[in-house]
């Protein structure tokens, strides 16, 4: 799962030693005295300055074969201690793309130009009385598409195409081209949402066993990954090297770190990548790729720390304003003085009921707080996965001669419904493992991201069906667009109360309109409250059958509850803090 940046303790001395000489020998033996007492103080932290905030990554390998055993207080503490196999290097970077070079992204920007232009799925994707003509459509527009792309790279060659229809020769550079704009997408999910839909779409048809014989050509290439180059040069071991963690960390920003001190991380992790690049530098393997292949790692980094840290600031925020435990002594304390303020948290109740403002599901306080906390943390383990659940869903998709697809009625329009046994797998590993892991966290056996949580052994709230290759998640396509949704509708709300605390310590004035409002605490329950009874209360579908506490329904009632938004008597607080929508960017 999600790879754990290197601990640093105090390198306080580091300053001293380099201070001794400027003569360029001290210089170097300076930087690889620095670079070991990093590596010795990333297994061995000490109590100097404070450490970089570590993403919490589960630490289970599942087996769904096998049920949880009965003697969890020893066997489940010791199975805890095994890292998923996504948390070792070496198996991670089998699924991290590889960034794009210069010259890749003048190839990628053309493609992107070439698919704007078509509309391959408007055309192909609709009712034909015959399935003959729309093969004939399908190679039409596909040749239409491949042609325009061979004549804007070569116009020349562009033209011998338009005369013979021969893509043989230019095969190879077509599925590299093609191959980098699925690269591109995969590291950059929010970028050519539509674009990339109408692709894969292409290239399924492009591979099916009715096309691809005209063709004459196969459009399709594996996905370039940091381990397959590394693979290639005979240097794996680079992925085993415990500087690899410094080197590709990311420095966020931290208002409790000193200015000296994140520019002595920056120079730290600097070093790093270059000691790198000296110990493993070869003939076939130049240090133009050991940086490439550093900064793609540094990019998955950088995709945890954007997608997942709100999904775990979430969690947070329901432990501290909503735990059942400080709920139960609050109602306890209210019922037992009648001048109990109306703040409390006793008023704050998750508890819902069927039928009620639009609720599908009926749960009291306790059962909905353990409802939402489960939901969040299967997101969270999904989101660390979802490198590899997206290189699983192209196989899935790219595969449509093994798994045809159906064109059907799905009640959202035409869809192409697949199944996906890949991702259908993987997806209920982790609906397995998030299990374990908060029946473990409960029993206050381990410490995980649903930890904090001792004394509530609950079983799953809710129902475990994953639908996935059926009318509510046609195929891959749509599951991984779904879920890659979930930091769109977190990280706006966890940025609004953020820029709220602010703002109000900023702004005399509007400290003053939130006194009025109830205060900063109010506010933020308020919004909380909303969310975590609204945004998971099993609304949402299009009819009472489809909606519910299945694994995509939850998500199905949070996105219900941002179209909602408007209508909320908080919602003046989110545009205060420049919230423009859900889709956009603060303007702030």
């Amino acid at each position: 799962m999600a790879y754990r940046p290197g601990r640093r303790g105090d390198d306080s001395d580091e300053d001293s030693a380099s201070s001794k000489s400027k003569k360029a020998s001290a210089a170097k033996r300076s930087i690889n005295e620095a670079l070991k007492r990093a590596l010795d103080l990333a297994s061995n932290p000490g109590d100097g300055d404070e450490e970089p905030e570590v993403l919490a990554a589960p630490e289970v390998e599942v087996d769904p074969s096998k049920a949880l055993p009965e003697d969890a207080d020893a066997d489940a503490e010791g199975a805890m201690d095994n890292p998923l196999p996504l948390s070792n290097m070496r198996e991670r970077a089998k699924y991290i793309p590889l960034r794009l070079t210069y010259e890749e992204r003048k190839t990628l920007r053309l493609v992107a130009a070439a698919i704007a232009v078509s509309d391959y799925t408007n055309i192909v994707d609709v009712q034909f009385k015959q399935r003959t003509r729309r093969q004939h459509t399908q190679l039409q527009q596909i040749v239409a598409f491949l042609t325009g792309l061979v004549s804007a790279i070569d116009y020349e060659q562009g033209q011998q195409v338009l005369h013979d229809r021969n893509f043989q020769p230019h095969e190879p550079m077509l599925r590299d081209a093609l191959e980098i704009f699925r690269r591109y997408k995969i590291i950059n999910p929010d970028k050519f949402r539509s674009e990339y839909g109408k692709l894969v779409y292409l290239l399924q048809d492009s591979l099916s066993e009715q096309v691809q014989p005209l063709l004459e050509i196969s459009l399709h290439k594996p996905i370039r990954t940091v381990h397959a180059l590394l693979e290639e040069c005979n240097a794996l071991a680079l992925l085993d090297d415990p500087l690899i963690s410094i080197a590709t960390n990311e420095i966020l920003h931290d208002k409790n770190k000193s200015r000296m001190k994140i520019q002595r991380d920056i120079k730290q992790k600097e070093q790093a990548a270059e000691l790198l690049v000296r110990r493993y530098k070869t003939a076939t393997l130049s240090s133009e790729l050991i940086r490439q292949c550093l900064y793609s790692i540094g990019d998955n980094v950088s995709f945890l720390n954007a997608n997942l840290k709100p999904v775990l600031d979430c969690i947070e925020l329901l432990k501290e304003y909503f735990d059942p435990a400080s709920h139960t002594a609050a109602s306890s304390s209210s019922s037992a003085s009648s001048s109990a303020s109306s703040s409390s948290s006793s008023s704050y109740s998750l508890g819902i009921a069927e039928g009620r403002a639009g609720a599908r599901l009926t749960h009291s306080h306790e059962t909905q707080y353990h409802y939402v906390l489960q939901s969040l943390t299967l997101w969270a383990n999904i989101l660390e996965d979802m490198y590899r659940l997206w290189y699983l869903a192209e196989q899935e998709l790219l595969n449509s001669t093994a798994m045809p697809y159906e064109l059907k009625d799905t009640g959202q329009g035409l869809q192409r419904v697949q199944r996906a046994p890949r991702v259908f797998a993987a997806m209920h590993d982790l609906l397995v493992y998030t299990q374990r892991q908060l029946t473990l966290s409960s029993e206050g056996n381990v410490h995980t991201v649903s930890s904090g949580n001792q004394g509530y052994n609950r079983n799953w709230v809710g129902t475990s069906v994953v639908h996935l290759g059926d009318h509510n998640v046609p195929n891959a396509l749509v599951f991984i667009d779904k879920y890659a949704q979930v930091s769109r509708i977190l990280s706006p709300l966890m940025t609004t109360l953020r820029n709220l605390e602010r703002l109000v310590e900023e702004n005399s004035g509007l400290e003053r309109y939130m006194q009025t409002y109830g205060g900063l605490r109010k506010a933020k329950q308020d919004i909380l409250h909303d969310f975590f009874t609204h945004g998971f209360d099993g609304s949402g579908g299009d009819n009472f059958f489809d909606a519910g506490s299945c694994i995509d329904g939850r998500l199905t009632s949070a996105w219900h509850w941002c179209s909602q938004l408007a209508g909320k008597p908080f919602y003046p607080l989110f545009k205060l803090t420049g919230f423009a929508s859900f889709d956009g960017e603060f303007d702030k």
